[in-house]
Parts: C-alpha cells; sequence; structure tokens
C-alpha cells in the first residue's frame, strides 16, 4: 500500500473531468527521463522472541525510525508522533502493523536503483543490530495471528481498519500480514500509456509466480504459493483486480478517471488530520455534497489521495505502479523493476510482450489471475503452456530490452544480470515458496521458526 508522505497536499480546485485527467497527462515524459522507483517492504521481528514489536515500546518502531535519523532522513509527524521519514532515497514509511517500506526515489537506472536498495538494508540491519530487531523478506506474515499484532498510530489506517471487514474477508489480513515489492515506471503519451498498462496487467500474474513469497500462515504452510496474492481477491472487490476495461477500445486516461470515480473513498486530509469519508462518493464530493464536509469541494491533493486508495494488480497516478509481486531477499528486490523496466521501457520489447499477450481474452487473464496464488509457474498460461515455459520467453524478452538500453556499471556490466534470479525460478520452476516448503518439510523437520533464518534480511 502507498503511504502519504507528505504533509501538505495541492490546495489547486477540481473544477471538472478535465482536472483529473491533468493529473495522468502532467506525468508524461520523454523516454530521456523516464525513471525507475521501487518500493519494498519487510516484517520487523524483535530477535529475542519474534515478536512485532510496537510502536511506543522501548527498541519498538518509533525507536527505529528515530534511529534512522543518524543517517539523514528527516521525521515526519502526525499528531506529533513521528510515523515516516523523508530523504534523497526517497521516504521510510509503515504500513498497519509496523511493516517497514522504503518508497525509493526515482533513479535513472537499475544499477542505482539496487544501490539505493542496499544502502537502505544496510542501514536495517545496522540499526536493528542495536535496537535488537530483525527483518524478514516474505509476502506473508509467517506466524502471527491478526489479533495479536500491534497497530500503527496513523489516521488513515484506523479508518481502513474500521471499513475492510464491511466489504471483504481479508481485507484486514491485507492491511496486517503481507508485505509487498512494487516498481513505479514512466510513459510518455496516453498510447504509451495505454500499452504499458496492458502489458503489464496482462502478465502481473506472471510477476506473482515468479515472485510468489509466501506460502505459510500461523506456523503451517497454507496451500499457497503466493498467499499475499489470494488474500486480494477478497479485500474489496470496489478496488482490487485485474479491471477488464484496461482492454477495451477506448481506454485512456478518462475511463480510468471514472473508474475511479466509482471507486469509494476513505478518507480527506485536512488540517493535519483523517476525516472519515469510508464508503462515500468522490462524484458528490465534487459536486459538494460530500457529508462528511457539506459544500466544500476536492482539490488536486484530494483527487491524488483518493488514487492512492484503490489497489488493482497495475494502479496509475502520474506513473504506473506494477503491484503483483511477493516481498523476498535482496535480489528479487532488484529482480522486480528490472523484469518490468526490460519489457516496458525499450519498444521492441514492449511490442514483443504485447504480441504475446494482444490475443489473451478477459476471462483467459482472469482464470491466470485465479489459478496463479495456488500453482505459481504450474498455473496454465492462456496461450496454452504451462506458465513455467511462458516465462522463459518472457523473461528472453527482457533481457533483450535491458541490453539494448545498453545502461551499464562501472564494470561494464548492463541491467541484464538483474534477471538472473529469474531466470534460475524459469528454469528450475521452483519459486521461494517451493523452497521454503521444501525445506519446511526436510531440513527444517516442520520448524517453522527456522524461516527466520533463512527469510531474514
Amino acid at each position: 500500500m502507498s503511504n502519504k508522505i507528505e504533509v501538505a497536499g495541492d490546495a489547486r480546485p477540481v473544477s471538472g473531468m478535465d482536472d483529473l485527467i491533468s493529473v495522468f497527462a502532467k506525468g508524461e515524459k520523454p523516454a530521456a527521463d523516464w525513471r525507475i522507483g521501487t518500493e519494498h517492504e519487510k516484517f520487523v521481528f524483535r530477535l529475542s522472541d519474534r515478536r512485532a514489536p510496537s510502536y511506543d515500546e522501548p527498541g519498538g518502531v518509533r525507536d527505529l525510525l528515530e534511529a534512522f535519523t543518524a543517517y539523514g532522513w528527516t521525521p515526519v509527524l502526525e499528531d506529533g508522533r513521528v510515523i515516516a521519514l523523508a530523504g534523497a532515497d526517497g521516504g521510510i514509511s509503515l504500513e498497519p502493523a509496523g511493516q517497514f517500506e522504503l518508497s525509493g526515489a526515482p533513479l535513472e537506472n537499475l544499477h542505482l536503483t539496487c544501490a539505493e536498495t542496499g544502502r537502505h538494508l544496510k542501514q536495517c540491519l545496522e540499526v536493528g543490530e542495536r535496537l535488537g530487531l530483525g527483518f524478514l523478506g516474505l509476502g506473508f506474515n509467517p506466524v502471527d495471528p491478526r489479533d495479536t499484532l500491534p497497530i500503527m498510530p496513523k489516521g488513515r489506517y484506523a479508518i481502513m481498519l474500521r471499513h475492510m471487514p464491511r466489504v471483504g474477508a481479508l481485507g484486514l489480513d491485507m492491511m496486517l500480514r503481507t508485505c509487498t515489492v512494487q516498481t513505479n515506471l514512466d510513459y510518455s503519451s496516453e498510447a504509451d500509456m495505454v500499452k504499458k498498462f496492458r502489458v503489464s496487467l496482462a502478465l502481473q500474474p506472471l510477476a506473482t509466480a515468479l515472485f510468489a513469497n509466501s506460502p505459510f500462515t500461523e506456523g503451517r504452510p497454507n496451500g499457497y504459493r503466493s498467499y499475499r496474492s489470494h488474500i486480494w481477491t477478497d479485500t474489496d472487490p470496489a478496488r482490487t483486480g485485474m479491471l477488464p476495461f484496461v482492454f477495451e477500445e477506448g481506454f485512456g486516461y478518462a475511463r480510468y478517471a471514472d473508474y475511479m470515480l466509482d471507486v469509494p473513498m476513505y478518507f480527506v486530509f485536512r488540517d493535519g488530520r483523517y476525516i472519515d469519508a469510508a464508503g462515500l462518493s468522490f462524484r458528490d464530493f465534487m459536486a459538494g455534497r460530500l457529508a462528511v464536509l457539506p459544500g466544500e469541494t476536492p482539490t488536486i491533493g484530494d483527487w491524488k489521495d483518493h488514487l492512492s486508495t484503490a489497489f488493482p494488480e497495475v494502479r496509475l497516478k502520474s506513473f504506473l505502479e506494477m503491484r503483483g509481486a511477493d516481498s523476498g531477499p535482496q535480489s528479487r528486490i532488484c529482480a522486480l523493476p528490472a523484469l518490468w523496466v526490460g519489457l516496458l521501457y525499450d519498444q521492441q520489447a514492449l511490442d514483443a510482450a504485447w504480441d504475446l499477450v494482444k490475443g489473451w481474452t478477459i476471462e483467459a487473464q482472469q482464470r491466470l489471475r485465479d489459478e496463479v496464488p495456488a500453482r505459481a509457474l504450474a498455473a496454465a498460461s492462456p496461450d496454452g503452456r504451462t506458465l513455467q515455459a511462458l516465462a522463459k520467453d518472457v523473461l528472453a524478452i527482457a533481457d533483450a530490452g535491458l541490453n539494448r538500453r545498453a545502461r551499464l556499471n562501472g564494470s561494464g556490466d548492463s541491467e541484464a544480470g538483474f534477471l538472473q534470479p529469474l531466470h534460475e525460478i524459469a528454469d528450475s520452476g521452483l519459486t521461494l515458496a517451493d523452497r521454503h516448503l521444501e525445506a519446511f518439510n526436510g531440513v527444517w523437520g516442520g520448524d517453522i521458526n527456522r524461516v527466520f533464518e533463512d527469510a531474514r534480511f
């Protein structure tokens, strides 16, 4: 989930659809200015007892955030409490149960992206050693029951925690027990956005399969490779899913704005606090009929906030967000942007990827999305092969795209090397989830605590 770092929004008024669309249109950039943003979450646990720390306890989440100021991070406060950090490497924020997230800066190439990840993880380990905290790279909390987890003191989360049970059975699990890796990428025009949206949405289940890493719930195998992905199927149907309309003729900025106007609101941010607007209509807000702010109409900042409250497999803001992957080790954090940059930032690769998926029906895409959380690479691709076979073709396209980009590091290496972990998964057919399950049933002897050794950063 994306988090609000800034405390002051864009105060320009929204007067109509053109203002809503302008947020997407202003994201257009020439290819030379395209950047890569990577977001990754990890579970925090106490080394002494593997418990998730609360915010206020000594050595807890507040102390963790404050310790990062020694590295130049600036605290972001809400109601006098530090709830996030801002710095040269982007922003650090908290998910609802204290999952620790870096929203990285927009960077020119994958070498810089992976170096940023390395700096952040180094800081995590140094601070963690002082505070007795560890960091776990999995897509779902492997041991803790939901009702034992702490809640972070953030106003938007209090609203969401109240609302989630009204609209889905697993929304609280999404908030409290999941971690993801996400890539944010640019587009040059509306047409470029549409093609990238369609390719990345169709192939999002493949990313879910390649990065599947959430096979345990409360100490036991849960029957899934990516339980995190399964959770999204019963979180809130009004704001999640595969978005079939993206493949309809005429899709563009206006159609996505229409979709977002039909997504129920969560909140309005005013004077440093979150006002509960859960379930209310942004259309009513535009007409001055929002019950919690009668007579008031939205700003561009309100619209940007609202855009952050939909959670489809791919999301449009002033860039595209690829949202299908479980969290994992550093090599996978670097591999996710490599996959999507290779496919989407080289025109020849984008065209080849589109040729692979353009014949897939909406029904076939949905079947794949439904099958992937349990079966991962063993799922059936819409073209009649296994997803493992499709993965090899897609990775070859991405590999070629990265090599054509020719962004080299000081040793002359291209960005394609960051795909190596995914090639190994595609060749073997074994995801991280499969390897953890094999260890659980083998050398771990059914001891789930061993995952804190194997999946720890």
